[in-house]
């Protein structure tokens, strides 16, 4: 069969996306490709129609157990055979399956990087007819990512004790141009095709908000929007954590929440339940990641600032993968900086990593301050240097507030910090600004300065707001320490001469909340009591089959259903994302609901 054809019959769509097509071409050219493509933009397919099409066995590497198992699941509804090799699986169960892989009864293997070079499969590996092999989430083979992870180096020693060198294809969402470089080197790919597509979503809504009281707004929020939306709410510690979903419990939210503290038993069941719809709103540490592949989460949440700009992009990507509107709310504070500080302290094994890793999260921290087009930004820092300028959806395109001179206060705050030696943090110079009367003022004797109390009347939000302005233009910096201290820059002494003007925009200095997100319809389809009907539909085949939703039929395949009212196989299979599969497990069931719907109706 030929690509089109495959698409057609197992996934249900005419034509492909984008770069799929070329992508796909590379790889059965046997050509090496790296590719790297937004969440949601359809990357699975551009392995998977090759996998179908090459006369071997295709071997996809992925970083998490819960990514394998929804692949699999998937491409088991879709009618094509495939398998995943990993530490959940008992001895009798993994010796089954490395029998049917040796008798061929699989097109796609999924597994592990630390499964490579150990146990039965690496035995097993080098004498199989491998033709490909697809490299998921490839940015974890490099220290310059945000996600390193040390076992994707042993991806190509594996590959040399193979009895072929197979294609080899890597693809990822995020990757800047070093981490490009990495996955080309350390991968050994020869000569490969390059296919970048842009960063950009544009169903995404992103917002930076400030609070001054984070829960406060979050639970305001989280009122506002329909109670069927799915969501994630990210927060920094595993204390965070329970303390926000347990006062959101406590508040009439039923939020479930997840982090690596938890016992694996537990994990994997909170995890089972927000696939399966059966709890909708989920807080968690970044270990609820790379394996959630929901495409109808309408909303991510930052309670707190992540650790960089690679990280926010590719959690906040887990919203709206089925391209409908979804809101990336990112809740900054200039205390989550210490706190990121802290964590990478904690974390780093070496210098040059520990250096890597803070110049990324100044990136992210320039981002929260910047008056600039959200998006544009994104795409600037991958490396998209014509990003727009503005899109007319992020939280700084919609603010109409006019800018102010805050040149005479920007003095004063450089002045302070500098009259303070240049060797204290944040709080203690706000502290000093404002006149506070501490006992840490008093015994450093900054209660003495001609700069205290210089901004009393002026509220510490606002001055920490400013700092943190400052900081992102430039004009100061702060250390990578963990607690951080503020120096000037060279750039400050133009401002303190008052050769050069401070302007910014008037909301932040009144650190306002951002309008709460509108309600949205929650389907397009032009009969919403058919699509209901046919949601319940879904519901019990998923649930009867303990698969989640998605995997039965996306949610534009129900809007489509509940708009063209298909009676026949061929109309359902006109439906884009209904493959001849897909019919033969569910058609009768959705056609008995469309039959009934249009016969109450009289249509």
């Amino acid at each position: 069969m030929t690509k089109h054809e495959l698409l057609k019959k197992y996934y249900g769509y005419e034509s492909f996306r984008d770069q799929q097509e070329a992508i796909i071409q590379s790889i059965l050219e046997y050509k090496d490709t790296v590719v790297i493509m937004p969440t949601g933009g359809g990357k699975s397919i551009c392995y998977q129609i090759p996998a179908l099409m090459l006369e071997g066995i295709t071997i996809v590497i992925s970083p998490l157990i819960a990514l394998m198992k929804d692949q699999v699941e998937a491409l088991d509804q879709n009618g094509i055979s495939a398998t995943f090799i990993n530490s959940t699986l008992s001895l009798p169960e993994l010796n089954q399956r490395l029998m049917a892989i040796r008798q061929g009864a699989y097109k796609l293997i999924y597994v592990a990087p630390e499964g490579l070079m150990t146990g039965q499969f690496f035995e097993l590996s080098k004498g199989l007819d491998i033709s490909l092999i697809a490299v998921d989430e490839a940015h974890c083979i490099s220290q310059w990512g945000h996600d390193f992870r040390p076992s994707y180096k042993v991806i190509s020693e594996w590959v040399t004790y193979l009895k072929k060198r197979p294609v080899i294809a890597a693809f990822t969402a995020t990757a800047t141009h070093a981490v490009k470089r990495d996955i080309i080197d350390l991968l050994r790919l020869r000569q490969p095709g390059q296919y970048i597509s842009g960063v950009d979503r544009e169903n995404l809504i992103y917002r930076v908000v400030k609070p001054p009281k984070k829960y406060a707004y979050l639970l305001d929020w989280l009122k506002e929007v329909p109670s069927d939306y799915t969501g994630i709410i990210y927060c920094a510690t595993r204390k965070t954590v329970e303390q926000v979903a347990k006062a959101l419990k406590k508040d009439g939210i039923n939020a479930g929440f997840y982090h690596g503290g938890m016992e694996a038993e537990k994990r994997n069941s909170v995890q089972d339940a927000f696939m399966l719809d059966k709890k909708r709103i989920i807080v968690a540490t970044n270990a609820f990641g790379m394996g959630i592949d929901k495409p109808d989460v309408r909303f991510v949440i930052h309670y707190n600032m992540p650790k960089n700009m690679e990280a926010y992009y590719q959690e906040a990507g887990r919203a709206g993968r089925d391209g409908l509107e979804s809101d990336c709310i990112l809740m900054y504070d200039s205390s989550d900086i210490v706190k990121q500080k802290m964590l990478i302290t904690q974390n780093s094994t070496d210098r040059e990593r520990f250096t890597i890793q803070m110049e990324n999260l100044q990136s992210l921290i320039d981002y929260c301050n910047t008056n600039n087009c959200l998006r544009g930004e994104i795409q600037s820092y991958f490396g998209e240097y014509e990003g727009i300028k503005s899109c007319s959806s992020c939280s700084n395109c919609l603010d109409e507030s006019e800018e102010i001179d805050c040149t005479e206060d920007a003095q004063k705050i450089l002045s302070c910090i500098y009259r303070m030696d240049q060797r204290f943090g944040i709080n203690l110079v706000v502290d000093v600004l404002r006149g506070a009367k501490s006992q840490r003022v008093r015994e450093l004797g900054f209660d003495r300065l001609s700069t205290y109390g210089l901004m009393k009347e002026v509220s510490a939000e606002i001055v920490k707001e400013q700092i943190m302005f400052l900081i992102s233009k430039g004009y100061i910096m702060m250390t990578s320490d963990e607690y951080p201290i503020l120096r000037l820059s060279p750039l400050s002494r133009a401002v303190l001469k008052g050769e050069e003007k401070i302007v910014m925009k008037q909301t932040r200095l009144e650190v306002k909340t951002h309008k709460k997100a509108k309600k949205r319809a929650n389907t397009a389809a032009k009969h919403p009591e058919l699509y209901d009907a046919l949601a319940k539909v879904r519901s019990d085949i998923a649930q009867s089959k303990n698969v989640p939703l998605f995997v039965v039929f996306a949610n534009s395949v129900l809007t489509d259903l509940a708009s063209e009212l298909p009676t026949t196989k061929e109309a359902f299979l006109d439906i884009k994302g209904i493959g001849e599969k897909k019919y033969d497990s569910y058609g009768k069931a959705f056609l008995a609901a469309i039959l009934e719907y249009k016969d109450l109706n009289g249509l």
